[in-house]
């Protein structure tokens, strides 16, 4: 055989052993994601133990397991939801790794900040869980009974009201901006370093507004200790009924909640996608997850994943405009 033919087979070998290849991780993959689950699952909290995002997420994982057949184990990462949003992001994409993301992680962080992960490209949406409305609410030592006297009080009294925050570039700060620049009004930025201390200021009368979660607020509103004057999102809440919408009030664009959704790394296989969004909608469906979650003042928002994709894409668009509008920009 001449060294011309030998050359000639040799390209042809190798197409042949690289296809062979790629059959053979085809079709691994698909025995894997046939069978999958067949250990337990990660589901990562992005915040420390304790307090609402971790009680949804140790309620959920407590659903899926029993729905799957396999543990889903709520492992907590603290550090403001870049530690846990990184160690998604470069967890291998096989279903074992999931985040509770939420609109710190994939909202209003990814809209101000330089984050160590792009909350687009480097994660899988895999279903939405549910949103809670955040309330404006104030001192209820103020003369002001409802959100026209609240606007008019502002605009009469430039100097005299200030408004805490969970901390700058969060919910609390973003979504009182918004609302200034809506209303045309002036208020202080007190930030502080979580929601607990905004609180015992706003109780205190050290500042005078604030715009927390309804959950987080119900306490105090139902022991009159503050006076909540609208909510955000497109209807009013159950847990508090009478506390009319920023739209009814004519305010449009405050559609803004705490959601919480669950997502993977970048590129999961489609079938894992498909079947752990169908396992996510059975949980929402079942009645007392329902209740507990409407317990937390949670509007459950069972999506498929293209539909949650959207949701994050316009999400943080909704944040970026509002930190662009107001010069808000954060390392």
């Amino acid at each position: 055989m001449s060294k011309t033919n030998n050359r000639q087979k040799k390209p042809i070998i190798l197409s042949f052993l690289f296809a062979l290849a790629g059959l053979v991780t085809s079709l691994s993959i698909q025995a894997q994601t046939a069978t999958y689950p067949v250990k337990p699952i990660k589901l990562i909290a992005p915040v420390a133990a304790g307090g609402g995002l971790d009680n949804i997420a140790r309620a959920v994982a407590e659903k899926l397991s029993r729905s799957i057949g396999q543990p889903v184990i709520v492992e907590n990462m603290g550090g403001s939801g870049a530690i846990a949003s990184q160690a998604t992001a470069k967890a291998p994409a096989d279903g074992y790794t999931l985040m509770i993301a939420y609109v710190g992680t994939h909202g209003t962080n990814p809209a101000i900040r330089r984050l160590p992960y792009d909350a687009i490209k480097d994660f899988t949406p895999i279903g939405m869980i549910g949103a809670t409305p955040n309330v404006l609410i104030i001192n209820p030592d103020l003369p002001i009974k409802n959100f026209k006297e609240f606007v008019d009080y502002a605009k009469k009294n430039p100097a005299k009201l200030s408004y805490g925050s969970a901390g700058p570039g969060t919910f609390t700060h973003l979504g009182m901006e918004q609302l200034k620049l809506a209303a045309g009004i002036f208020m202080v930025h007190v930030p502080y370093r979580g929601i607990g201390p905004a609180y015992t200021d706003l109780l205190a009368g050290q500042t005078q507004a604030m715009l927390p979660t309804l959950f987080a607020a119900l306490p105090y509103l139902n022991t009159n200790r503050v006076r909540g004057l609208a909510v955000t999102g497109a209807k009013r809440n159950p847990a508090a009924p009478n506390i009319p919408t920023f739209k009814e009030l004519g305010f449009n664009g405050f559609d803004g909640q705490q959601w919480y959704g669950v997502v993977g790394p970048a590129n999961l296989p489609p079938t894992i996608v498909t079947k752990l969004n169908a396992e996510l909608n059975k949980v929402l469906a079942l009645p007392d997850f329902s209740e507990k979650m409407s317990s937390e003042a949670m509007t459950l928002m069972p999506m498929t994943p293209p539909q949650f994709g959207n949701y994050i894409k316009e999400d943080i668009a909704r944040w970026a405009k509002v930190a662009k509008d107001r010069h808000i920009e954060l390392e």
